[in-house]
């Protein structure tokens, strides 16, 4: 696994339909970090938070809503990511909502294709972010970034990586799914998403949903995991705009991130929607480090 790693702030909220996911970057910080993954031995370097249109609070127009600020938002986002794979660097996104992931993964698809390499999403959520206009209830994007990568969106965003689409849906595997628009879920099947949705993990295990969701790597895939902390169970992890009852226990999210982290194929990530003006005294945010810690080889045992 690369151990050259880039931290980049996202600080907006413009695909949400709350307000505050725009603190989350620092959040991260306040919850270190940094610091914590320098534990590891891991070289990074916080190349500080982008700017972009705030937000401007409006209702949708023709479907969308902020349609012109996520477009700028992910294209600046798709530039500093792109740049920082091309630097040999393993970019982590501090979200920010989830419509940054459209800037971000159509950024490692494109780094995917200059270097020949097959790309493998895990989308860690508790929704499939797979609306479009006509399906969605609301029009905030952040319930779209999936779909737009996938061809499915509007021209501004889903051309954004260079090549429409961006990504195959069956690059993508959802993992913790939980609450699925009824319009979205038929449009989900269609399009053939794999999804392990909270069933499949009950009836299945995390370790067997796991193993599913990494089959077929090798050594010239880039793993990106997409981690919207909404995944993880409110109980756990209260400091998200959009809560869904339900989801992975702690130890199961641990597990998760555990056995990605065994692949040693992890080169980037997403890590979106922490809303701290909705967590208690930061919780959220440390559990969301911790996890991530995991990911670079915190372990629950002492293992070869």
């Amino acid at each position: 696994m690369n151990t050259q790693i880039s931290l980049i702030g996202a600080p907006t909220d413009v695909g949400a339909g709350s307000r505050g996911a725009s603190m989350g970057p620092e959040a991260l910080r306040v919850a270190h970090i940094a610091s914590t993954l320098e534990s590891h031995g891991l070289e990074v370097l916080d190349r500080g938070n982008l700017s972009g249109p705030r937000n401007p609070w409006l209702p949708p127009v023709n479907g969308y809503r902020h349609l012109a600020e996520v477009t700028a938002w992910n294209q600046t986002l798709h530039a500093a990511v792109y740049a920082e794979l091309q630097l040999g660097r393993l970019p982590i996104v501090l979200g920010g909502d989830h419509c940054l992931g459209i800037g971000s993964i159509s950024a490692v698809a494109r780094h995917c294709r200059d270097v020949g390499k097959k790309l493998r999403v895990l989308w860690l959520d508790a929704h499939a972010d797979f609306n479009t206009s006509a399906l969605t209830p609301s029009g905030n994007i952040h319930g779209m970034p999936v779909a737009c990568l996938c061809g499915h969106g509007p021209q501004e965003l889903i051309e954004i990586g260079g090549q429409v689409p961006a990504i195959q849906a069956q690059w993508v595997r959802q993992i913790g799914i939980r609450s699925v628009d009824q319009g979205e879920k038929r449009f989900v099947h269609a399009q053939g998403l794999e999804v392990f949705d909270m069933r499949f993990i009950d009836e299945m295990g995390i370790r067997s949903t796991m193993e599913q969701a990494l089959m077929e790597l090798d050594d010239n895939t880039h793993l990106h995991v997409s981690f919207d902390v909404d995944f993880l169970d409110p109980d756990i992890a209260p400091g998200v705009g959009t809560t869904v009852r339900g989801g992975p226990t702690y130890r199961e999210a641990q597990l998760c991130m555990e056995m990605i982290a065994d692949t040693g194929l992890l080169a980037s990530m997403d890590v979106m929607e922490l809303n701290p003006a909705l967590d208690e005294r930061n919780r959220t945010a440390e559990v969301a480090v911790d996890l991530i810690e995991s990911l670079f080889g915190k372990s629950t045992l002492m293992r070869d």
